[in-house]
């Protein structure tokens, strides 16, 4: 069995590149992260049991999230930290 690698949460930035230093947005961020993560290696995992091919489903869920389209414009979604 391959060894399951854990990548923690990033460090997340404001669009001018400085770090967020709000905790309660960081924690929301990093439980979303984490929750995402473990959707898409359940997707991943189910695929593959389901005899689908890995590189195929790895190129779609890169696809999912190149076609994601926020609602907000990030410059004026900036509530203070």
């Amino acid at each position: 069995m391959p060894e399951i690698s854990i990548r923690l949460p990033p460090t997340w930035l404001k669009p001018d590149g400085t770090p967020v230093s709000c905790v309660e947005k960081i924690k929301v961020l990093n439980e979303n992260f984490m929750d995402l993560r473990q959707a898409a290696a359940d997707v991943l995992e189910d695929a593959i049991l389901m005899g689908c091919s890995e590189p195929q489903i790895r190129a779609v869920l890169h696809e999912l999230v190149d076609d994601l389209v926020s609602r907000y414009d990030e410059a004026s979604s900036g509530i203070p930290d």
